[in-house]
């Protein structure tokens, strides 16, 4: 059975990308800090996204996560998605 790995990851809107990732094999401790992080990035004028995902690996939270690992270049807006 693979082991369940807690993905802790933060995205910058303004910046259009993820400024911090962190891997926790204890969900205790993974809930722990995404706790924390939502109270340091709530009420900031700038715009996070803040998300505690589990996965057996970083891999696999690329493919079901990407959006957040691509490069400002390759965003797509969400109106270029309606378009297409």
């Amino acid at each position: 059975m693979p082991v369940l790995v807690n993905f802790l990851l933060v995205y910058s809107y303004d910046e259009q990308r993820l400024i911090d990732k962190c891997e926790f094999l204890d969900a205790r401790e993974a809930a722990a800090a995404y706790r924390e992080a939502e109270e340091t990035y709530r009420g900031r004028s700038d715009k996070f996204e803040v998300v505690l995902v589990g996965a057996d690996s970083i891999d696999t939270i690329k493919r079901t996560h990407g959006h957040y690992f691509l490069e400002p270049s390759e965003q797509v807006a969400f109106g270029d998605l309606l378009a297409m």
